[in-house]
């Protein structure tokens, strides 16, 4: 494995023989790495998990978080080739071939992580033909992470209706603008008695109403918010006459369209530790992040409001707005992984869609 910078680390193929290229981005999660890999958020990026050893636990078919995996490398100290789960359909090992997704194992992460952090993310190059000059040559030549449009993708080829779990009497309708979501968000809409219409990421305005929506969700996605005016654009149109949620990227396009502006983090937060402030209780929350991008709080237009402080680097974490039915949160009230603190928020944006009409 190579980086932008030419730092060299030299491991042990596993999953798919192949070469690969992407932004190389590290978690701190402690489990969880099934819903990781498939995280439509790490969509043209490298993962390096920071907890030592993955795949103890082998792979289960209900942890998944989309239809496939979505990191485009994965960099590890150690894998297990024997998982110990009963529910376990296979190892991580057959799991990232199938997917023909490469791994790597056998390096120091401590060190890599180490690296990320103080000189950045960076472009990387996962690869087993010729040499590593040869293949930072190819890496060079390709496109940065940053200059690209990865909600295309990512997101859903056509509209559907989730209907997995229980939801009893069906109460209200929420369409979700697929940028790159999880299905646990989903899962967490339609436990609360909605009727779940997810769209994709290009569907107009006039598309999203035509469904008569009494809320619509923004979800998660990768990527730099800079790329997506066409949903920007969509957000501006939904903004007063439809109640809104945003989450992560979604909180980003919201922001974007109500004339705030976004930029990009140093190494990102990523993992499932991140404590975050709720400015109007002074509540502290452990929340999952998983995001390179945020939203610049110097300049906030008139009429938004930030909600929650993310307390290690006092980033925007959260945004209402005084006129609108609005939130926004810039980490994961879903979760999977991490901590269950923040399903308060799926509550909160509900109560905004019925007390809306």
């Amino acid at each position: 494995m190579a980086l932008e910078d030419g730092t060299v680390y030299l491991g042990y193929g596993f999953g798919a023989i192949t070469e690969t290229q992407g932004e190389v981005v590290f978690n701190t999660s402690m489990a969880g790495y099934q819903e990781m890999l498939t995280d439509p958020s790490y969509g043209g990026q490298i993962l390096v998990p920071t907890y030592p050893l993955q795949g103890n636990y082998g792979i289960y078919e209900g942890d998944a978080e989309s239809e496939r995996v979505r990191v485009r490398g994965y960099v590890v100290r150690e894998w297990c080739p024997t998982p110990s789960n009963r529910e376990s359909d296979t190892t991580l090992d057959d799991y990232l071939r199938t997917a023909g997704v490469p791994g790597i194992h056998g390096i120091d992460t401590r060190a890599l992580t180490r690296r990320l952090r103080t000189a950045g993310v960076m472009m990387g190059v996962i690869g087993s033909e010729g040499t590593p000059e040869e293949a930072l040559v190819r890496l060079q030549s390709s496109p940065s992470y940053g200059s690209l449009d990865f909600v295309d993708e990512v997101s859903s080829a056509a509209g559907y209706t989730w209907e997995e779990g229980e939801n009893g009497e069906p109460d209200r309708r929420i369409v979700v603008l697929d940028e790159g979501l999880k299905y646990n968000i989903l899962r967490h809409l339609r436990s609360r008695g909605c009727v779940v219409t997810v769209v994709p990421s290009r569907t107009s305005f006039e598309e999203i109403m035509k469904l008569r929506p009494d809320g619509v969700l923004l979800s998660p996605g990768p990527g730099d918010p800079i790329h997506l005016d066409y949903i920007v654009e969509t957000a501006k149109q939904l903004l007063g006459r439809v109640p809104t949620m945003g989450i992560c990227l979604g909180h980003q396009v919201i922001a974007r369209a109500l004339g705030a502006e976004t930029y990009k983090l140093k190494f990102g937060h990523r993992g499932g530790n991140h404590p975050v402030k709720e400015s109007a209780t002074g509540k502290v929350h452990i929340t999952s992040q998983n995001h390179g991008y945020a939203v610049l709080e110097e300049g906030l237009p008139s009429g938004l409001e930030v909600s929650h402080v993310n307390l290690n680097d006092g980033t925007v974490e959260g945004l209402t707005h005084r006129d609108m039915p609005v939130l926004t949160i810039q980490y994961h009230s879903e979760a999977s992984p991490g901590p269950l603190d923040n399903e308060y928020l799926f509550d909160r944006f509900l109560k905004l869609v019925r007390k809306n009409g």
